[in-house]
């Protein structure tokens, strides 16, 4: 292509990011053509792990592309080629799912994997932990971009992509890619990406009901080629009533993906997600609630007028105060572009906004005279039409986030000849977080006055100010700089050395109870200014033997880094307690073997992670404030495995199994709290064992089915290991039938889903571990909560598309 074509392309990608740098400070996949392993982008795949093989490796791969990309156990198995453990999930398995699904619910079968969720709709998030490592501790991108969390690296998983649009999802279970935008990852990452566009031009639509009036439209435009671009934009309304209790989740997404193909060697992609929710969340509920009150037990579905003991405690609990509304997009570009034969430029530039957040009850005094003390109002919070300095209610109270996220992440690969191949680049980030928890007003039946948080507040009577438990900002600033070599001298051996440098500033300020300046002095105003930084020099290594065609041994190792969550800092602050502010840090090591054949593949893996100062809350008895302190540190080893083997031409059957083994080592001080002995424990919320068997039929013309089994051994609730909850299996039963074309009306089909066949019950993951369950001397005790199982659900979906 012409120079000054090339020049502008790439100012183009770039300009996005200052743009939001200036911003800040003030279907179907058939046509897409397989392509060899380093001109994937992580925009077209989300395994990237051989972006950075040498020519040599490339020419290998060139001509193994036809069986590279063959779908082992029917899409939940591919073949990979990297020095550490990973796992992809790929498109065929995706079509299969439930509507709706969300990536936690379709990475559940990949080893080292233990996936849970509220409600198999996709609609109330998900939970997942890897090798004993929570979600927080696991990176997470989207075609490229960084979805975690700025602050408390957590996932919301219902906020990204409809399942006809995931491309295909990758796990690295223990050492992420060294290019990676990850801040928060002591563990592992996750990847997805959407599908490429069509060539062609037309319409997908699909149409779901199920169990609990579940209701699902999608549709997808296809414009197929214009000119050099060719683009997709689609829409889904997604709502349902929630299993247990009362309350129903409504989500409105609108994700869209263009590639601009400058030529053959230089390309453009733009992406879009746009989430709008308001859901009604559910309740985690303790072992005791359950046995108490049934498994359907949940938030409370009436409203108890005036300001007896017995109305505070429900209205506390009442569903129409537990919501959870947000909203948010994810734009991004992925400019892939060639300058010579031996040098590539990536540049990923990437844009996220996020405004919403969740509700609960809290409870206001009336006070028609006095000062301005944090829960007195002279509001009439009961509703019962006077203001009495005897009565009190329970009003919202709203936790509100607001965050600005822009970056960019640039990578050059360039070749040192046929056996070295070089990889090195930069990521930058500078985000703006907002966050408070404001009292609004509810009127008599229960209902916020604005569930959102933007008006009608409980205010303070002589300053009229609303009253916020908390106001918190931080700005967060990412450095990083990563380079990493590939060496292949023959064709049996490769061997990977890498290094990062990883640099985070917080700085901000948290402010406890603004406005407040009579009363208890742990309830009045109080500010507190952050600046701090971290950085780390990370490492990886990795050698891998290609012993021949079939066999690959490998082993890898890596060092992760995580700084400390924003509320880690503030908190720590606002308690005198900066010691606490230790980052998390872990060194991960895989060793495996990898087999290919004809009919079965099998990989193997044994693992190892030492893991320091895991950040958990804790009390301070002098100041009255929550903190954190951390576990120092915890070893967690193990082993997982999967397998694919081709029974016939039409049955395959798939398993996969982990063994994980998370030991905390010394105690954890948890300040006023006690010291609690807890070497040699369990990690909470860790099965030892977990299993994963299906077996699947696919004609490839019309009918296809799929019955898979999950096993999953018991959880501690706590880190003393004095409460656990059994362990589990859950059937789930998936078919279709294809038919054939009508006229217009291309490759209609229908879908079945059943999810826990066998209608188990079972607590499915622990929601909030606690230190310890079971009294023990003078330690501070609470009881653990968890989610449950959902019973039995079905749904059904037909889909078609226009041409």
């Amino acid at each position: 292509m012409k120079r000054n074509h090339l020049s502008l392309a790439i100012a183009v990608v770039f300009s996005m990011t200052a743009a939001s740098v200036w911003a800040q400070d003030a279907a179907n996949q058939s046509d897409t053509t397989t392509t060899a392993p380093a001109q994937r982008s992580a925009s077209s795949t989300s395994n990237t792990t051989a972006s950075n093989d040498t020519r040599r490796v490339q020419q290998m791969s060139s001509v193994q592309v036809q069986a590279d990309s063959l779908s082992l156990g029917s899409g939940l198995m591919s073949v990979q080629t990297a020095a550490k453990a990973v796992s992809t999930i790929t498109r065929d398995a995706i079509v299969k799912a439930s509507p709706g699904a969300n990536f936690t619910q379709m990475i559940g079968s990949i080893p080292g994997v233990n996936a849970a969720t509220d409600d198999v709709t996709g609609l109330a998030n998900g939970h997942y932990t890897i090798r004993g490592f929570d979600s927080s501790d696991i990176g997470m991108t989207l075609n490229g971009a960084p979805i975690t969390d700025s602050g408390s690296y957590s996932v919301y998983a219902t906020e990204y992509g409809d399942s006809e649009n995931m491309g295909d999802i990758t796990v690295l279970q223990g050492i992420p890619d060294i290019d990676m935008p990850d801040s928060g990852a002591s563990g592992g990452h996750i990847g997805w990406a959407t599908i490429d566009p069509s060539h062609k031009a037309g319409v997908d639509f699909t149409q779901s009901l199920g169990s609990n009036d579940y209701r699902r439209t999608f549709i997808r435009l296809n414009t197929g080629d214009t000119g050099p671009v060719r683009s997709w934009i689609s829409y889904s309304r997604n709502t349902a009533d929630k299993w247990r209790g009362p309350g129903d989740m409504e989500v409105t997404k609108v994700d869209g993906k263009s590639v601009w193909t400058i030529d053959d060697n230089n390309s453009i992609s733009a992406s879009l997600q746009y989430n709008r929710e308001n859901n009604i969340n559910y309740r985690s509920l303790t072992k005791a609630q359950v046995a108490q009150n049934g498994y359907h037990y949940d938030y409370l579905n009436t409203w108890m007028p005036g300001s007896s003991t017995a109305a505070i405690n429900n209205n506390t609990y009442y569903y129409g105060l537990r919501t959870n509304p947000f909203k948010s997009y994810l734009a991004s570009l992925d400019g892939e572009f060639k300058f010579s034969d031996s040098l590539r430029l990536s540049v990923v530039p990437y844009f996220w906004y996020g405004n919403g957040g969740g509700g609960a009850g809290a409870t206001v005094n009336e006070s028609p005279t006095g000062a301005d003390r944090f829960g007195y109002a002279n509001q009439d919070v009961n509703n019962n039409g006077v203001v009495s300095a005897n009565d009190k209610g329970v009003v919202y109270s709203y936790s509100a986030a607001l965050t600005y996220r822009p970056g960019i992440i640039a990578k050059f690969n360039q070749d040192l000849g046929q056996d070295n191949s070089l990889e090195y680049g930069v990521w930058y980030e500078r985000s703006r977080k907002s966050q408070s928890d404001l009292y609004g007003l509810v009127n008599g039946e229960g209902t916020p006055a604005s569930i959102w948080g933007d008006d009608s507040f409980v205010t303070y009577p002589g300053s009229g100010l609303g009253q916020k438990v908390y106001n918190e900002y931080t700005n967060t600033e990412i450095k990083k700089g990563f380079v990493t070599d590939n060496w292949t001298p023959n064709d049996f051996w490769t061997f990977t050395a890498g290094v990062s440098y990883l640099w985070t500033n917080r700085t901000g300020f948290a402010q406890e109870y603004p406005g407040s300046i009579a009363g208890a002095v742990t309830k009045r105003q109080f500010t507190t200014d952050v600046d701090k930084n971290w950085h780390k020099v990370l490492p990886t290594a990795g050698v891998k033997f290609q012993m021949d065609e079939r066999n690959q041994f490998y082993i890898g190792s890596g060092k992760t880094f995580r700084a400390p969550p924003n509320t880690v800092l503030l908190l720590n602050s606002l308690a005198n307690q900066e010691a606490a502010n230790k980052p998390e840090t872990a060194w991960n090591t895989d060793l495996g073997w990898r087999f290919y054949g004809d009919a079965l593949s099998v990989s193997a893996d044994v693992y190892r992670s030492n893991y320091n100062n895991k950040q958990e809350s804790a009390f301070d008895e002098t100041t009255g404030y929550t903190y954190y302190t951390s576990i120092h540190r915890m070893h967690m080893q193990g082993f997982s495995s999967e397998a694919s083997y081709k029974l016939s031409q039409d049955w395959t059957a798939y398993a996969s199994y982990t063994y994980t083994q998370a030991k905390i080592v010394g105690n954890i001080d948890g300040g006023g709290d006690g010291i609690y002995p807890a070497n040699g424990k369990t990690m909470p919320d860790t099965a030892r064992n977990i299993g994963n068997v299906s077996i699947g039929y696919d004609d490839n013309a019309h009918l296809w089915a799929t019955l898979s089994a999950r096993v999953t051994s018991s959880l501690y609730g706590d880190y003393l290991n004095t409460e656990r909850v059994g362990g589990f299996t859950q059937f789930n039963l998936a078919g279709g039938y294809r038919f054939g074309d009508w006229d217009a009306l291309k490759s209609p089909y229908i879908k079945v889903n059943v999810s826990n066949l066998t209608d188990r019950k079972a607590f499915s993951y622990v929601s909030s571990a606690q230190f310890l369950a079971t009294t023990q001397g003078s330690l501070y005790t609470s009881s653990p909560t968890y989610g449950l199982l959902q019973p039995r659900a079905f749904m059904v979906t037909f889909g078609a598309s226009f041409n």
